[in-house]
């Protein structure tokens, strides 16, 4: 097998994620994590509500599970994950490092994203001019000008997705973070980078007008991607054609096998709904690790 080539890949190393790597490295199928520790939502917390635990520190947590992780044979990799395709029967990850990897399987277990910038507007003016995904709405924004707003991978190679559609892209950060290979594709680039500002006001009554930086300066845009994390889970999702709850559209819908509608793909964790705790994200890892070990081991 190729060393780009696994059995299963695992995109988040949250306890969803980790505790899939365990279970399913013990049944002897090759695994990667994708991921970021200190990304975790439980990364700066003390656990207290958890079965067998008194107050650990929840960094402390995670890195045990990876030790134990690692020591069952998954292999980790800490980069967010830029895009994931299908083909053939297998699934293409692409990382922020321009590495790309194959799998038979997947588990989807990125949490879900809770950051927003919290300004006025903001809200009101979601889906006329302001956007969480830029794979899902570059298309609306053909010849105009654009704003992207965020520091790390998931920024930056939006606005270089959407150089493919606008006229002219700015992207808005206060210090960029992200891998030398999209950090020297955005430089070759005419993306209009405003490094050090923060936006202080969208500006627009029925649809996005342009925006005000901290500095006092204006930009006119018709579009706002705001992107202040590694890529979505549901962006990444509905790039496979996994299916969302019907009720919201923000989770993903698992069974109870933690399958979701696309053969191969698991999901566990947050990204299938609350509640938000430490104990069900472990046992909806646990199944989907063992679930998506048994899938690749057919295959």
């Amino acid at each position: 097998m190729n060393k780009e080539d696994y059995d299963l890949v695992i995109l988040g190393a949250g306890p969803a994620g980790l505790q899939a790597a365990i279970h399913a490295a013990r049944r002897k199928v090759s695994v990667l994590v994708l991921g970021k520790l200190p990304k975790s939502s439980i990364h700066n917390v003390h656990l207290e509500n958890y079965c067998c635990i008194d107050g650990d520190a929840g960094a402390d947590l995670l890195r045990q599970a990876r030790t134990k992780a690692k020591e069952s044979g998954a292999v980790f990799l800490q980069e967010d994950v830029t895009k994931v395709t299908s083909a053939d029967g297998r699934f293409l990850v692409e990382a922020e490092s321009n590495r790309s990897f194959k799998a038979k399987t997947l588990v989807l277990a990125m949490g879900i994203s809770r950051n927003k910038l919290g300004l006025k507007g903001e809200k009101r003016l979601l889906g006329q001019g302001i956007s969480y995904c830029v794979d899902c709405d570059a298309g609306f924004y053909k010849g105009e000008s654009v704003a992207v707003i965020g520091c790390e991978s998931a920024a930056i190679s939006g606005a270089l997705t959407m150089l493919f559609y606008a006229d002219e892209v700015h992207l808005i950060c206060e210090k960029l973070e992200t891998a030398d290979y999209l950090m020297e594709k955005m430089k070759e680039s005419y993306i209009q980078v405003h490094e050090g500002r923060k936006v202080s006001e969208i500006v627009g009554e029925n649809e996005v007008e342009g925006l005000m930086l901290d500095d006092g300066q204006r930009i006119d845009v018709k579009g706002v991607f705001i992107e202040l994390g590694a890529k979505g889970a549901t962006t990444l999702a509905a790039n496979l054609g996994v299916a969302l709850d019907t009720e919201s559209m923000k989770y993903i819908q698992t069974n109870k096998k933690q399958e979701t509608n696309v053969p191969g793909v698991y999901a566990a964790g947050d990204i299938c709904g609350p509640p938000w705790q430490v104990a069900k994200a472990i046992g909806e890892g646990c199944v989907a690790g063992l679930e998506a070990a048994a899938y690749a081991k057919k295959l």
